[in-house]
């Protein structure tokens, strides 16, 4: 066991406490034993670590395609369904299981350095990626990807698609170490009804997450609601929202589909950055949260995204939810901070992870604080508001995940950055010659 001090410990307990000469013990399984102030803490159990600055939990990215990272910046200035027909889905093509291995590594490094401790993908080649969170010593819910488009048929037909997912959580269990697999129908335009309805019930039966997007563009909505009310209602009616499922970006979106969304429970991955990037509109979050309605933050594919980095999708979703509401109090630091931490975790179901609590898993990240963004650190409020509205990824020093230091001074401890990053760029330049 060991145990972390710091002067300020950021549980994001459901009131987003500040405890100041904080104490985090982590037992040899990995998880919290104890949090709380100094003079609270029992005797210390093993070596104790003084860490300068803020602990807090780690962050939570609800939805990604991290192994797009060598696609970042192609055809950036289309629209979401031509992005994906002209640019994005010919470039993944070309992707091996050995290219989605080296991007998902690169994009794993890149968000453990910016906080982020768990990320929950949607992509294909399912052991590469789930090889290279292994090498880097993240956390990852996979999803992987289930999709009949064309061109796609070369990974295998909807049907295979699923039950290697299901073959792989009947052989491992649903979480094996810091893996969690689900199921990543990609949306109600790739997939024909009867799939829907059928990866449904698969997850259904294993109690695993299902990750779809959702009424993210204009278009895709328009054809949803002539033929079945909208998405979430065309969802509904084939029974895939009655389980555990967590809708991405869900921009168009009725007062009908928001009641409908928090009736049966579906979480929804906010992704402002990409949703503004490719012209797709701005969920409704302030709606979705009063309604009940689980909701975390996600960073999308590095390809439309652009970056990795939650600290900026958390910022922009206070900007946005202000400017769409003419409300400057919509949205506060705590609320943005808990939504890229606790209220991540609990979309999808996650109660042992992003918050500093006992029984949690000890994914932990400190921040610097010895920084000129804090103007009054002693400040509660003000340490919460200069933290997310001017601090984020840059002041991330260290990162532990189930207690093993996986960050130190801003390096992975399990691979090289360098390396990570020449063998993504050699496949970014591979993808771009034409």
């Amino acid at each position: 066991m060991i145990r972390l001090t710091a002067p300020v410990v950021l549980p994001c307990d459901p009131a987003c406490s500040v405890l100041r000469d904080g104490v985090v013990d982590v037992g040899d399984d990995g998880r919290i034993a104890f949090v709380g102030p100094a003079p609270q803490a029992p005797a210390a159990p093993g070596p104790v670590h003084a860490v300068p600055g803020a602990l807090l939990p780690g962050l939570v990215n609800t939805h990604a395609h991290t192994p797009m990272l060598a696609l970042r910046g192609a055809g950036g200035d289309l629209p979401l369904l031509r992005w994906l027909h002209e640019v994005m889905w010919p470039m993944e093509a070309r992707l091996t299981g050995a290219d989605v291995r080296d991007a998902m590594a690169a994009g794993a490094v890149e968000q453990l350095r910016a906080g982020t401790t768990t990320s929950v993908e949607m992509y294909f080649h399912t052991q590469a990626v789930l090889d290279a969170v292994v090498a880097v010593g993240s956390r990852v819910l996979l999803t992987p990807g289930v999709i009949a488009a064309p061109g796609w048929d070369r990974l295998g037909t909807w049907e295979q698609m699923r039950d290697d997912i299901s073959a792989r959580i009947d052989a491992d269990g649903l979480t094996t170490g810091r893996v969690e697999l689900g199921y990543g129908p990609h949306s109600a335009y790739t997939l024909p009804p009867e799939a829907l309805a059928s990866i449904g019930e698969h997850a259904r039966a294993r109690g695993a997450l299902l990750h779809v997007h959702v009424a993210e563009a204009a278009d895709e909505d328009a054809v949803a609601r002539a033929s079945h009310g909208s998405v979430p209602a065309l969802l509904d009616e084939l029974g895939v929202l009655d389980g555990r499922v967590l809708a991405a970006h869900a921009v168009q979106l009725s007062d009908d589909d928001v009641a409908l969304l928090a009736a049966r429970g579906t979480a929804v991955a906010h992704c402002p950055g990409s949703n503004a990037k490719l012209a797709a509109g701005i969920a409704r979050v302030t709606a979705l949260r009063r309604a009940g309605v689980r909701v975390g933050l996600g960073t999308d594919g590095p390809a439309s995204g652009d970056d990795l980095d939650v600290w900026a999708q958390a910022r922009l979703a206070g900007l946005l939810a202000r400017v769409t509401s003419g409300d400057a109090a919509a949205l506060t630091a705590a609320e943005l901070l808990l939504m890229a931490t606790r209220d991540g975790a609990a979309a999808i179901g996650r109660a042992d992870l992003g918050a500093l609590e006992p029984g949690r898993w000890a994914d932990l990240v400190h921040v610097d604080l010895d920084d000129p963004v804090f103007t009054d650190p002693g400040d509660d409020a003000q340490l919460l508001s200069n933290l997310v509205w001017a601090g984020g990824a840059r002041l991330v020093r260290d990162v532990w995940v189930a207690g093993e230091q996986v960050l130190a001074g801003g390096e992975p401890t399990r691979v090289d950055r360098a390396t990570t990053t020449a063998a993504v760029r050699a496949l970014a330049a591979r993808l771009r010659i034409p």
